[in-house]
């Protein structure tokens, strides 16, 4: 999980919070993972971002 450094701030605190997401964005690929963190940079509340990520592992 080298790369949670990397990850957008608000992103990374919402995966914090999410024991099934962050499990789920760790068993994707890298490209997967990045395809994901795209759609981050349109979401522009912390209740939208943890809505994102509470919807990551039904995908």
């Amino acid at each position: 999980m080298d790369y949670l450094q990397d990850l957008p701030m608000g992103f990374g605190m919402a995966l914090l919070q999410n024991q099934d997401a962050a499990a789920y964005f760790d068993a994707l690929s890298e490209a997967e993972r990045r395809r994901l963190l795209d759609k981050t940079h349109s979401i522009q509340s912390k209740q939208e971002m943890q809505a994102f990520v509470d919807d990551l592992h039904m995908q």
